[in-house]
């Protein structure tokens, strides 16, 4: 088979964690080929990209992993399965990069997670559909509404609705001075809509990702516990990720969810869960695949390549 990802330069991504390069190792191993795409190159004309063949070499840590061969442009439906694999944010070019995928996938083209799911789920917002498995939860933009949220949680936490990897995340508590000022940051004066959720105190266990592929939950998750002083598990704010069996409100969560967003076009899925309540789903991009594999033995990207596999077959 062909795969073609759409990811960041090949040279910017980093071998000993991305969840991308895993991927592409174990469809190499198998034998299918692998070409890699980057967002710039997407045309509409054709529903056709820029591919770069990438020979995947047994490169380890920090070093080579790959060779990269030929360029050809090259209509997307030649290929067998292409995965938009780029991190947000969620900025109207990778609206129009959506546009352009699924315009390819009306011709013919596979595309995973299909594009219009993405478009249609907000990593943030997509929660407040499931209202029973989240936090009490405010998306607004108005000052008065977050101000009288924040009073009558008393403990809250504010995060833009662009941000990944635990970037303008703030605690706000009731009496904190600074709150009015952080709301007007994270709001540009009444510009831009937040997101406000009430503080789960069960974040210093871990803020467990948890993955579904073709709606099926992988058996374990990534919890990222915050480091000291800090109210953010993300690796990227230097949280500690430490892999652990899915816990029964986890397999409930995860069982709930898996069938409907796979339903939907979603092959890979993210769930953000903190003690026993939904945060985020993520389908950009979602990672953790190494860490869960060299913590625990489970083959996190043999399952997905074989759902991968499948879903390019049908």
């Amino acid at each position: 088979m062909r795969f073609a990802f759409i990811v960041d330069p090949l040279d910017k991504l980093k071998p000993a964690k991305d969840s991308s390069v895993a991927m592409m190792r174990e469809s190499a191993r198998r034998g299918h080929e692998v070409w890699a795409v980057q967002r710039e190159a997407l045309m509409l004309q054709g529903a056709e990209a820029s591919a770069r063949a990438v020979r995947i070499v047994p490169g380890v840590g920090e070093h080579p992993w790959y060779v990269a061969g030929e360029v050809r442009t090259q209509p997307l439906a030649a290929f067998d399965a292409v995965l938009m694999r780029q991190d947000p944010p969620f900025d109207f070019e990778y609206i129009t990069a959506t546009w352009v995928l699924e315009r390819a996938a009306a011709g013919g083209a596979r595309v995973f997670n299909h594009p219009r799911a993405v478009r249609d789920h907000s990593e943030k917002v997509s929660i407040c559909e499931f209202p029973d498995l989240i936090t009490p939860t405010l998306v607004a933009r108005d000052d008065d509404a977050i101000n009288a949220f924040i009073d009558l949680h008393r403990d809250c936490i504010l995060k833009p609705l662009d941000g990944m990897g635990g970037s303008r995340i703030f605690r706000v508590r009731a009496d904190d001075p600074n709150r009015n000022v952080i709301i007007e940051t994270l709001t540009v004066d009444g510009a831009r809509t937040l997101m406000a959720q009430r503080y789960i105190p069960d974040i210093v266990h871990g803020d467990k990702r948890i993955l579904l592929i073709a709606g099926e939950p992988v058996p374990y998750c990534l919890a990222r516990i915050p480091k000291a002083g800090e109210t953010r598990g993300n690796l990227a704010a230097g949280g500690r990720g430490v892999a652990q069996p899915l816990s029964d409100t986890d397999w409930q969560i995860a069982r709930r969810l898996g069938p409907v967003l796979a339903a939907r076009g979603l092959l890979l899925v993210g769930l953000d869960v903190i003690g026993d309540r939904l945060t985020e789903i993520n389908v950009t991009s979602p990672t953790c695949f190494v860490e869960i594999t060299q913590q625990t033995g489970f083959d996190v990207a043999a399952m997905f390549v074989d759902a991968l596999e499948r879903a390019a077959l049908r």
